[in-house]
């Protein structure tokens, strides 16, 4: 959201008696200076919002991560006229207990920037940091960083001319250089609204554990969104190549942790379903399969332990497979399979989200070539996987970015019931009541938000709370309509957004953790082949598919904001 949309108090035009402009507040426009003019650009202080919530959250809040899909359709259609920004490499939680964190910031395309502090390239979201003066060249890869005496007394050998900025910016609830979440958040560079990247990290599944304290940094791939996990692995080396650019990653084996039933206290026992995409079996014999909820590891035994090229191995949970038994919560868990060679691992590994409930969880190729993790609408073990479990509540339409050219456009999220009994958005869970969750926005809803059964609910930023009514009339939405308000944003780059419903919770130290099922999730994309016109064009992404998770470009069409309708 642009904060030219917001209704700001103090010297502003009001625009149609609803929405407000700054004075200081500019139209976007190109923000860098190009090396062929010597003019300069007034840079403009205003651009999105950061991030309020977290992939993760304790404590009357989820402990279930979001579903974050892999896109392999990412259109790179960036406009090479402007400068378009990237982050390349996160060190957000150091080996050793270090409390060293950074960021590899550079121009991923484009021309040069003069004078950064002239252009106003800041970080903004999990941390913030402004650029001081001077230029930076295209491909030059410079580090932000939380420390830079530690920075530099851990990496003594950093190419030349290898530039190092910080610290970042206080968090002002504690007053102390502020922290990279290792549960997880977006890292956004900012340059006047244009170029801009929102970079995501996390330490769930399908993100790699060897980059949450054990050695190596988040490294970028070079394509795709920066906001998918499928874009980012393990670096190869230890601590990572700063200033580098270029740095390999450690690839995953072949084998993945494709389907899992978890354990129920009827009786029935569990089972692992692994899948193997390469063109040889593997076995896996030997190998570790660790739940992180329990801090627990077993090794893979029994007779059969071989996965067939493109192919499926059924694992019982069993003693004979898993030596005491596997036994995994309906609460959810993170589940990791590590492969193991004479005895060590390797670094190569695959994971697997367990969403609460009593189903299966796996992962599914969806349309577009694009695959997400996911509680499953049906258990397949030794087979493909069916669709994801989805419903009722579904996100029927995004308007992530709104029209640059009419100051009364906001962003919005809308919500469809397409059950056939009214939905109570508050649970009460072992007498406990619970609000359900949208997760990426930082909203939870209270006692008396109802969405009937064929009907639609309107989310808008909570800033614009004041002037619901008029907002009503800007939309033209009918009074039986319920409109609501979230404390978040959406990014105008990509996220995951994910819609939440209450399914237990336990006591810890007088706290209480929530474990939720999901009931709809999308991680949308402003590079989705022909649908760029939502990015700041006037078009909003409206759902066209209803029978499974929002994943992937091809359940969504291009369509003029219709909230409410």
């Amino acid at each position: 959201m642009n904060t030219k949309k917001l209704l700001a108090l103090g010297t502003c035009v009001s625009v149609i008696g609803m929405f407000s402009a700054c004075s200081d507040d500019s139209p976007s426009s190109p923000v860098v200076d190009p090396a062929s003019s010597s003019s300069t650009i007034v840079p403009n202080s205003s651009g999105d919002v950061g991030p309020t919530s977290s992939a993760i959250e304790v404590s009357s809040s989820s402990v279930d991560g979001p579903m974050l899909s892999s896109s392999s359709n990412f259109e790179d259609d960036t406009d090479s006229t402007i400068t378009n920004m990237g982050v390349s490499e996160i060190m957000y939680n150091a080996p050793g207990g270090s409390a060293l964190e950074w960021v590899e910031v550079y121009i991923k395309k484009g021309p040069d920037i003069k004078d950064m502090l002239a252009n106003n390239l800041r970080l903004d979201g999990a941390v913030s940091f402004s650029f001081p003066p001077g230029s930076l060249k295209n491909n030059e890869y410079v580090i932000v960083t939380n420390d830079v005496d530690l920075f530099k007394k851990t990496y003594s050998n950093l190419p030349a001319g290898c530039r190092v900025f910080g610290p970042w910016d206080n968090d002002p609830k504690t007053n102390a250089v502020a922290k990279l979440v290792n549960e997880g958040d977006v890292v956004e560079v900012k340059l006047k609204g244009e170029g801009d990247v929102s970079a995501a990290f996390s330490n769930l599944p399908p993100w790699p554990s060897l980059a949450n304290g054990k050695g190596r940094t988040l490294v970028y791939r070079g394509s795709g969104n920066e906001a998918d996990p499928s874009s980012w692995g393990p670096s190869a080396v230890e601590n990572g190549s700063p200033c580098a650019g270029g740095d390999k990653v450690l690839d995953a084996s072949t084998v993945r942790v494709n389907e899992i039933k978890p354990f129920v206290l009827n009786g029935t026992e569990g089972w692992v379903e692994l899948y193997n995409y390469g063109d040889a079996p593997v076995d896996v014999k030997g190998w570790e399969l660790e739940s992180k909820r329990k801090g627990k590891k077993w090794t893979v035994g029994g007779t059969n332990t071989v996965v067939p090229a493109k192919g499926y191995l059924l694992l019982e949970a069993t003693a004979d497979v898993f030596g005491e038994g596997l036994f995994l919560s309906d609460n959810g868990d993170e589940i990791y399979l590590y492969e193991v060679v004479a005895g060590a691992r390797t670094g190569k590994e695959s994971s697997l989200m367990i969403f609460a409930g009593k189903q299966s969880s796996g992962i599914v190729e969806v349309a577009g070539g694009t695959v997400a993790q996911g509680a499953m609408a049906t258990e397949t073990p030794g087979a493909a996987n069916s669709a994801l479990k989805a419903g009722p509540i579904f996100i029927s339409e995004i308007h992530y970015h709104e029209n640059e050219n009419d100051l009364n456009d906001v962003e919005f999220l809308e919500l469809v019931n397409k059950g056939t009994e009214a939905v109570n958005l508050v649970e009460s869970v072992n007498n406990t009541p619970h609000g359900w969750k949208i997760e990426g926005v930082n909203m939870e809803f209270a006692a008396g938000d109802v969405i009937p059964a064929g009907g639609k609910m309107v989310l808008f930023n909570d800033s614009l709370k004041p002037k619901e009514s008029l907002i009503r009339t800007r939309f033209s939405i009918p009074d039986a309509i319920p409109v609501r308000f979230y404390a978040g944003k959406l990014s105008n780059r990509g996220e995951t957004v994910a819609v939440k419903k209450p399914y237990s919770f336990v006591e810890n130290g007088g706290d209480k953790q929530w474990y939720y099922e999901i009931s709809d999730a999308t991680l949308y994309s402003d590079r989705w082949p022909g649908m760029t016109d939502s990015d700041g064009k006037g078009k909003s992404l409206n759902r066209k598919d209803f029978t499974t998770m929002g994943y992937g470009y091809a359940n969504w069409t291009l369509a003029d904001p219709t909230p409410g309708k």
